[in-house]
């Protein structure tokens, strides 16, 4: 019940950081900054306090990795109680392969090559 709730939070801070960040324009990013005619004399523009979405995309990337790190606590767990409850790690086996027995080994009969054409059987026909 509680990773399905950390992993609702984990997918909509992810669309918020998306959205949020696409909605935000970048620093010094009007036309006449670039020429140098922008509100400073920096090359990024002016360094003014945060605005409001730069600190609700902060909080949301926080929230983000918190629950990362909440779903990798949980996956963690999992994995631990599977082999608590005898299912070995597949990372540990090994396969081992045995050799048939020479008796185990199923022996053809031997065939003479065909010397005629009419020695060669022939496929059954298809219809």
């Amino acid at each position: 019940m509680l990773e399905t709730v950390i992993v609702v939070f984990h997918l909509l801070g992810a669309i918020g950081v998306v959205v949020l960040v696409l909605l935000q324009q970048g620093k010094g990013a009007d036309a006449g900054a670039s020429f140098g005619s922008g509100a400073s004399g920096t090359v990024f523009g002016s360094q003014g306090s945060s605005t409001f979405l730069s600190r609700v995309t902060g909080i949301l990337a926080t929230a983000f990795f918190l629950t990362s790190l909440g779903l990798g606590y949980f996956a963690k767990e999992k994995a631990d109680a599977l082999t608590q409850v005898g299912l070995p790690d597949p990372a540990m086996l090994e396969v081992q392969q045995e050799k048939p027995a020479a008796e185990d080994v199923p022996v053809l009969e031997e065939q003479k090559p065909a010397v005629n054409a009419a020695d060669v059987p022939q496929a059954p026909e298809q219809q």
